[in-house]
């Protein structure tokens, strides 16, 4: 089976910072693309950050400058660096990997809560 679990997350205030991770089963990470998304209560799910096979990133203007995901292979996991964190980077963080014989979206975990709050 092919599963990801998030943690990491946490209640910080504003200016601080966290490390998501992303811990794969099933799957060696370095051979797909992967990404986090979030989610807001009342909001859709939207892009934080991308990672290729290759190692090249993307992410959202609101993240950009902040965030900064990245791969340790030798932990099968995908990170992701959140720092200066505000109040809008509150959501649920989910994690995305493409593999796409599970399906058109890949493959999520169950996602970890990020609360920055003074």
């Amino acid at each position: 089976q092919v599963q990801l679990v998030e943690s990491g997350g946490g209640l910080v205030q504003p200016g601080e910072s966290l490390r998501l991770s992303c811990a794969a089963s099933g799957i060696p990470l370095n051979l797909y693309s992967a990404g986090w998304y979030r989610q807001a209560p009342g909001k859709k799910r939207e892009f934080v950050a991308r990672i290729t096979t290759n190692g090249y990133t993307n992410y959202a203007d609101s993240v950009k400058g902040r965030f900064a995901i990245d791969r340790d292979n030798a932990k099968n996991t995908v990170l992701l660096q959140m720092n200066s964190l505000k109040p809008e980077d509150t959501a649920m963080y989910y994690c995305n990997v493409e593999v796409t014989q599970a399906g058109p979206s890949g493959v999520w975990g169950q996602g970890t809560q990020v609360t920055v709050s003074s």
